[in-house]
């Protein structure tokens, strides 16, 4: 059974730091791309940042592009998103989820496309 296991959420002061982990279980993540995604209440679930199976390639959602920065180390099967200058409006439910494709060429950020999500990790950002 494919479990994912996100953490290292927590409340932050605007302009804080907090890094997220993802862990992987029954399945091995070196073989296919991971994506964060997240959800603030009343809103759609959305794409925040996904590295490649090989880590060669990342893509980020323009909001984050220069503060967020997503990491593999494929030997311990965890992802890491390192989020930097935080802002309000970056606080929601953060999952990460498994690419449904192995070995895919280039990085995906259509959420239909990723499986295996996890319970997700909450951010809060203070003002």
């Amino acid at each position: 059974q494919v479990q994912t296991v996100e953490s290292g959420g927590g409340l932050v002061q605007a302009g804080g730091s907090l890094r997220l982990s993802c862990a992987a279980f029954g399945r091995t993540l070196s073989r296919c791309a991971v994506g964060w995604f997240r959800q603030a209440p009343g809103k759609e679930r959305e794409f925040v940042a996904a590295i490649k199976w090989n880590g060669m390639s990342t893509d980020y959602a323009g909001s984050v592009k220069g503060r967020f920065t997503i990491s593999r180390d494929n030997a311990k099967n965890t992802v890491y998103l390192q989020m930097n200058r935080l802002l309000p409006e970056d606080t929601a439910v953060y999952y990460c989820a498994t690419d449904r494709l192995q070995w895919r060429v280039a990085v995906t950020t259509i959420r239909d496309e990723y499986d295996y999500w996890g319970q997700g990790t909450q951010v809060t950002v203070s003002s």
